[in-house]
This record gives structure tokens, C-alpha cells and sequence, in this order.
């Protein structure tokens, strides 16, 4: 029986990423409050964010300042756009806060709504750059496989999701995927496969060149990549992946975008993973933790040499949406920032809570149906397998994650299921006590998924 909220639910309301059918049947679980690190549902459950919602919440929830600065932007200037030669204080603010933080060669921002917005932006900028460099014919973005950089038609094809994929007829043409940098799927779960974590990191970089070499120089644009993969699974490249990338690139004439959606605003324990994996993006889509999800925003930290030439040769952009930029979200940001600067989170990520989180996840590597365990700052993964010598899958039809997932629920747990891998990544003003609840909740979880597949010893 469902609630009168939820029957509202199913009669009118489709939902993203869902299976809507399968949706209608069992009712949706009606989140009504959060409070630091967890969700309260309608029904009394209390459950630990270790997704941080969709990895943005990242000063966690409950902060009163952030609601008080949007209360009095509505009330002084609740709306205005960015169009005609205008401007307002939050988003010109907001503009030079944000360059301040970034890598020193990046000195403007595009804002939009969200981080596939931001990428559909820089689709656009970075064609509109070589057309005013004398490069017509460089048009095709390279990316890789398993990458995620949003759902729009250009966000789902720049990203290298087979089942997004699917519907629509994506990818749009003038985009390419190569090799993703993922250790345990491509090397340690094949038997006829031996290389170190380097060597396949390198191996991975240099399918980049290949593909450079197959389409031409001088008919590619830029090579788009996540500092780690987010949606695909927190695959962590290997410490010769990213210095490999960077000399191909350097060879050759093509721009770097860094997507930082979801590692931007101190999730590495650095402001920008780019300076975590000492890159030097020509673009940079941010997001997520750009408000801590308090409201929709997100932008394009652009690059000197790319503003340069849209500036001095383009006349006028012609791009841009009616919140570009929107004052209430861009004084909620702006806050954010200045939260995240006062009470020193990032540091404290970097110096304190990460090296704890990643300390307690190692652990669950002993877990009988773990096969690996990895992470980076305040993000982690975990591979579930049936057999930890081979690392052969649990069952074949990849939902073991799905199986996990719903007894972490129950335990009063979120973490997300990438196919058979397990994911969190929560606020980072997580404490050490709620990391310590966070692992035992997810032992138990790791145990009953152990007993349901019968894998128990």
C-alpha cells in the first residue's frame, strides 16, 4: 500500500534513471530531512549519505548559513540573467572566487545550471576556439570508455556509457572513446593479461596516441577525462597514466579538458584534482560541490589561452542559459566557499579525514567477496567477486552491486552500485566516529550479500 505522497508520485512524476514500470510497483522511499551526513525518510529510517547525495553534498546538510544567504538574495535580487550586457554582484564574486582557487593559468568562468550544461559549454567553446584559430576541421572530442560527463545528448556522448548508448542513437558524430585506465577489469580479473598497474597505465595512455594517429591531428579538438572516474566506478588511474597523457598531448596539438563535476571543491583534499595530479586543463566543467548541492549550479573554468582567442577574435559568444549564473544559487556557492576556507575542510580532507576513511576501507580488502579495494581523498570503490584468486564476478549478470546495495539500505547505509562495484563518497565533514559506523554497516552489508549468493565458509 502506498502513501498518498507516493501514489502522487507514481501518478505524475517520471523519474531519472529509473525503470518507472518497476518504480510504480514498489513506491519510491520519500526522503523528508537531513541533518550532517544522513537522510531521514518518511518513515523514521535514518541512513548515512556516504554518496553525499549525488556527490555534492559536500559541507553536509543542515547549514543554516547557506539557507540565510539565500533568503536574503531573494529578498534583495531573486532573479536576473547574464544576457545583454549585464552582470550582478554574486556572479561577478562568485567568477573571481573561483579563479582565485584554480590553477593559475585559469582566469574566467562560464557559469551554467549543471555539470552537463557545463559540458555541452565546453563542447561548444572548444569548437568555437579553433574555428577562430584557423582550425576548422578540428572538431572530434576524444574520451574513453566507462567515463561519465553528464546525460544531455552531448554530455551522454561525450561520456562512454554503452547503455546511455543505447537510446538515442549516441554517440553524436565528432566523438571518439579509447582504453579507460581501469586496473581490475582489464588486467586482474583477465588470466591471459600480466602487467603491473604502470605498465597498463602507460599501456592505457597510449591508446590516446593511437586514436590520435587513426583520426588526424588535425581533425581533433581536445581529449576530455574525469581526474578519476566518478560514475564508472572510482577507477583510480595509475601513477603513469596521467604523466603518459600529458606527453602525448604536449606532442600533439589538442586541448586538455579535466572534468572536475564531481572531484572539484576539495574531495581530493586539494581545491582541484587537477592540482591533486599536477595537470594544467585548458577547460575545467565544475559542479556538485561548487554549492554543496544547495542549489543548481554549475560553469566552465576557462583557460588563458582559450579565453584569449573567444575574447579577442569571437565578437559574441553565442551560448548561454536563462540561470547562467543565477544570483541565489551564485551567492549559495559563494558562501559554500567561504565555509569550506573558514572552518579549513579542505585541509582537514587532505591532512585528516581522508587518510582515516581510506585507512578504515582498506580494510574490507579481507572480506571474502572483496576482490579490491581502492580510493582517493573522499571518494572509495569496492569489487565484488565470487572467488578473490581469479576475481571471477558473483554472478554473471552484473546484479550482485543492486543485490548489495538494497542490504545496505536496509542497514542504514547508502552506497551506489556501479554494476558489481560498490561506491561512496561521502561529505567531507564526515567525523572519524560516523567513517567507523560507515565501515561496520558496510561489513554487515559485504556479509549478507556473502549469505543471499550462499559464497558464506
Amino acid at each position: 500500500m502506498h502513501s498518498d505522497l507516493q501514489q502522487k508520485d507514481i501518478n505524475h512524476h517520471f523519474k531519472p534513471f529509473s525503470d518507472n514500470k518497476e518504480l510504480a510497483e514498489q513506491g519510491s522511499r520519500v526522503i523528508a530531512h537531513a541533518e550532517g551526513v544522513y537522510i531521514f525518510d518518511s518513515e523514521g529510517n535514518k541512513l548515512l549519505d556516504a554518496m553525499a547525495g549525488l556527490w555534492c553534498v559536500n559541507i553536509g546538510y543542515g547549514r543554516q548559513e547557506l539557507v540565510d544567504v539565500a533568503t536574503a538574495q531573494m529578498s534583495k535580487l531573486p532573479y536576473y540573467n547574464l544576457f545583454f550586457k549585464t552582470t550582478h554582484a554574486p556572479a561577478a564574486k562568485l567568477a573571481e572566487k573561483i579563479a582565485s582557487l584554480a590553477p593559475a593559468h585559469m582566469n574566467k568562468v562560464f557559469f551554467t545550471g549543471s555539470g552537463s550544461e557545463a559540458n555541452d559549454t565546453v563542447f561548444r567553446m572548444v569548437r568555437r576556439f579553433w574555428d577562430l584559430e584557423g582550425k576548422p576541421t578540428k572538431k572530434t572530442f576524444i574520451s574513453r570508455e566507462n567515463a561519465y560527463h553528464g546525460s544531455t545528448v552531448v554530455g551522454a556522448s561525450l561520456g562512454g556509457m554503452g547503455y546511455m548508448h543505447a537510446q538515442g542513437d549516441l554517440p553524436i558524430a565528432g566523438v571518439e572513446h579509447v582504453e579507460q585506465p581501469y586496473f581490475f577489469k582489464e588486467v586482474s580479473s583477465k588470466a591471459d593479461v600480466d602487467l603491473t598497474p604502470e605498465e597498463f597505465g602507460i599501456k592505457a595512455a597510449q591508446s590516446l596516441e593511437t586514436k590520435i594517429l587513426e583520426i588526424g591531428e588535425e581533425n581533433i579538438a581536445a581529449f576530455i577525462a574525469e581526474p578519476f572516474q566518478g560514475a564508472g566506478g572510482v577507477i583510480i588511474p595509475p601513477s603513469t597514466y596521467w604523466p603518459e597523457i600529458k606527453r602525448i598531448l604536449s606532442k600533439y596539438d589538442i586541448l586538455l579538458v579535466v572534468d572536475e563535476v564531481i572531484s572539484g571543491f576539495g574531495r581530493t583534499g586539494e581545491w582541484f584534482a587537477s592540482q591533486h595530479f599536477d595537470l594544467k586543463p585548458d577547460l575545467m566543467p565544475i559542479a556538485k560541490g561548487l554549492s554543496s548541492g544547495y542549489l543548481p549550479i554549475g560553469g566552465v573554468i576557462v583557460g588563458d589561452r582559450v579565453a584569449e582567442t573567444l575574447i579577442e577574435k569571437g565578437g559574441d559568444f553565442n551560448h548561454g542559459f536563462t540561470y547562467s549564473g543565477h544570483p541565489v544559487a551564485a551567492a549559495v556557492a559563494l558562501k559554500n566557499i567561504e565555509l569550506l576556507e573558514s572552518e579549513g575542510i579542505v585541509e582537514r580532507v587532505k591532512n585528516d579525514i581522508s587518510p582515516y576513511l581510506q585507512k578504515r576501507w582498506l580494510e574490507l580488502a579481507d572480506h571474502p567477496i572483496v576482490g579490491e579495494t581502492r580510493g582517493l581523498g573522499m571518494v572509495a570503490g569496492l569489487e565484488l567477486v565470487k572467488d578473490k584468486a581469479t576475481n571471477e564476478r558473483i554472478a554473471p549478470d552484473s546484479k550482485a552491486g543492486g543485490i548489495c546495495r538494497d542490504f545496505s539500505m536496509a542497514n542504514g547505509l547508502i552506497m551506489r552500485p556501479c554494476g558489481d562495484t560498490m561506491i561512496i563518497s561521502p561529505p567531507l565533514v564526515i567525523s572519524h566516529a560516523e567513517v567507523d559506523e560507515l565501515i561496520e554497516k558496510a561489513k554487515k552489508t559485504l556479509d549478507q550479500t556473502a549469505a543471499f549468493y550462499n559464497l558464506v565458509k
